[in-house]
């Protein structure tokens, strides 16, 4: 009888050690899946950074529409309120964190850029051809290999901003994912080698998509 008990202790023992052990392991699993589902952030997609970018500059303008209305503002906001919406949505389809804002992505308008010197070094990982910086660099070129394009959320005719070439620079920006090409001047600055605005960022865009992965800047002017 002693024998008996012994044995049906020990049994007992190995079976609640091994339920311990599957629902370790079944923890395990679920954590794992759950890290693995994680949002990414703008640092560590450039699907994400180039998302942020956008919905940072929409909320800027909103923000200094606010603070200096014309007749105009309610309109202006509620397009980009829209516009802003519709990132968000894009934000979750592509595993972004929904929300996330780039909000000192471009400066505003009239006022000196303050994303200029932090953008330094990524200029530096982006040479142009040749030994020339890219604000330097001749007619017909090709500028900042390697950069990504984005929008800005900026309305008006066709444009782009940039940290590297001043005011009045023209830029061909070239989508090689549907060979389309927009030549647009510059006009402000921003955080970014080229950020189209919304006009010039359609003639370029594949649908759906808010950021240009692979394309060509040429400074021709």
């Amino acid at each position: 009888m002693s024998r008996r008990r012994t044995l049906g202790t020990k049994k007992k023992i190995a079976l609640l050690v091994s339920a311990a052990a599957v629902a370790g392991g079944g923890a395990f699993a679920m954590a794992s899946t759950s890290n693995a589902a994680t949002p990414q952030t703008a640092a560590e997609s450039t699907v994400c950074q180039g998302l942020a970018t956008a919905l940072g500059n929409n909320q800027r303008f909103i923000e200094g529409q606010r603070a200096q209305p014309d007749a105009q503002s309610a309109a202006r906001i509620a397009n980009r309120e829209a516009v802003i919406a519709q990132i968000r949505v894009q934000q979750k389809a592509s595993g972004c964190v929904v929300g996330e804002s780039a909000q000192g992505s471009q400066a505003a308008a009239g006022q000196p850029s303050q994303a200029a010197p932090p953008s330094a070094p990524a200029a530096s990982q982006t040479p142009s051809t040749g030994n020339a910086a890219p604000g330097n660099a001749a007619s017909g070129q090709q500028v900042c290999k390697g950069s990504t394009v984005t929008l800005s959320g900026e309305a008006g005719a066709p444009a782009a901003s940039s940290n590297q070439f001043p005011a009045g620079t023209t830029l061909k920006v070239t989508n090689l994912d549907n060979n389309k090409s927009t030549t647009v001047k510059v006009t402000s600055v921003s955080g970014s080698c080229a950020l189209l605005n919304n006009a010039a960022f359609e003639q370029v865009r594949e649908p759906g998509k808010f950021l240009i992965r692979r394309a060509v800047i040429e400074k021709v002017g």
